[in-house]
């Protein structure tokens, strides 16, 4: 199986193939996605990044059509009169859900995952993401796990590890990033790399932000993830 762009391959690895639960909260995954575009896009020579700034670089569009499409939504070079590109931070929380929605229809369209309804206490729709009948959850986790047991040995596999950190499922996929020294490495890998890093930055403010509701006179009391009822796992990096 092949022909995955890294947001495909970021989501198939923080769903879980039997369930379609993710591991880690609806936002930090699509944060994450957003990220993985943008560094999909890079990867591709289409943008490149300067001082936390994306900008577009070779405007034809990718034979992909889910980078195609991202491709699409950035500014083109030129076009604005505050200077071409776009800042990484606020540009994956921004796009993070059109990214996911993105991920998941060429997803179900290529047979990788299918789509199951329920309702939470029996009234509010939601939607699980399970793998289909044609498995590319598997190889995906084989890549993952062949990755780290070389090391992370190119570029592509390290920012899959870095962007796994960022939105905090590294440990779900391997145990080997349940010891202090394995997350010392990965937080490593999320700082050497501009899009993951923007994607750590992203989830940092939702947490201070959180925080800072707590410590104004919240109750506490907790939320879904906008998926009926919440519960798919914690954050982190």
């Amino acid at each position: 199986m092949t022909g995955l762009t890294l947001p495909e391959e970021l989501l198939l690895l923080a769903l879980d193939p039997v369930t379609g639960r993710r591991h880690c909260s609806r936002s930090y995954l699509q944060y994450g996605l957003a990220g993985a575009a943008l560094a999909e896009l890079e990867l591709q020579g289409r943008v490149a990044e300067s001082r936390g700034k994306v900008t577009v670089v070779n405007p034809l569009p990718p034979q992909n059509p889910l980078s195609a499409q991202v491709l699409a939504s950035l500014p083109a070079p030129g076009t604005s009169r505050f200077g071409d590109g776009v800042r990484a931070r606020p540009w994956v929380r921004r796009a993070g859900r059109h990214v996911e929605e993105l991920c998941l229809h060429h997803l179900v369209g290529r047979g990788a995952l299918r789509v199951e309804t329920h309702r939470f206490l029996g009234i509010f729709p939601y939607r699980r993401y399970p793998a289909a009948a044609e498995d590319f959850s598997t190889p995906a986790r084989g890549r993952y796990a062949q990755s780290v047991w070389a090391g992370f040995p190119d570029r592509r596999s390290r920012l899959l590890a870095a962007f796994t950190a960022a939105i905090g499922i590294a440990k779900v996929l391997h145990p080997r990033f349940e010891s202090w020294r394995g997350r010392g490495a990965l937080r490593v890998l999320v700082r050497e790399q501009w899009a993951p890093y923007a994607v750590h930055r992203a989830i940092q403010q939702d947490k201070k932000s959180s925080s800072s509701s707590v410590s104004f006179g919240s109750d506490g009391g907790g939320g879904g993830d906008g998926d009926g009822g919440g519960g798919d796992g914690g954050g982190g990096d």
